[in-house]
């Protein structure tokens, strides 16, 4: 966990145990039902677990914050922001369910009280989250048709309610078919490592 430690140096020890375990979880899981690329899962801490954490180099979430994480798959960005943010409530939701098989098994083995999970798609939901988070789900447009009406308007938190997307390569042509207002953020800003230079996180609100 060394390079998670390089950026967030004041973790609990309770959090980089955390942290630790999910190295031996994910790869025991992936043996079996495939989450993550399996030329991939060598790189989880820096391509997944301090990918996922990037969110919290642009916002530390208020305590009672509700956060949605459209598309999970195997639990990205959402495990690694609720061992990071302990205070705040998170909703994975995933519509394949082994997918949520494996992500209940790592919120059950790292004891993460903060997650609620649910097989379904998220245009099902009818709950109201401060932020939707999302890494794969997909174009951008199909995330804004099927997120509407699940962001609360009153926020609590310095950045206005919305949707931080974690997005590589070209953006440009997705944002142009929006008319929400965006921002968007470089992680060659807050992570000097080649891996984050194409990597972006767009906060649409």
């Amino acid at each position: 966990m060394e390079l998670i430690l390089k950026y967030f140096p004041s973790l609990s020890e309770k959090q980089l145990q955390q942290f630790c375990m999910l190295n031996e979880l994910y790869s025991y899981w992936n043996n079996r039902i495939n989450v993550i690329s399996r030329k991939d899962i060598e790189h989880l801490e820096m391509h997944h677990i301090l990918h996922s954490l990037s969110i919290a180099r642009i916002i530390r979430f208020k305590p009672s914050t509700y956060i949605l994480d459209a598309g999970t798959g195997g639990g990205f960005p959402g495990i690694p922001l609720a061992i990071f943010f302990p205070e705040v409530s998170f909703t994975l939701v995933d519509s394949i369910g082994k997918k949520i098989k494996v992500v209940d098994e790592i919120v059950r083995s790292v004891k993460l009280e903060n997650i609620e999970t649910r097989h379904e798609r998220i245009e099902n939901l009818h709950e109201k989250y401060d932020f939707i988070v999302s890494r794969a789900f997909g174009q951008l447009p199909n995330l804004l048709k099927f997120s509407q009406g699940l962001i609360r308007r009153d926020a609590i938190n310095f950045l206005q309610n919305g949707i931080l997307y974690l997005k590589g390569g070209e953006i440009e042509e997705e944002l142009n078919r929006t008319e929400r207002r965006f921002h968007v953020y470089y992680l060659s800003n807050f992570f000097y490592e080649p891996w984050f230079e194409t990597k972006k996180i767009i906060h649409i609100y």
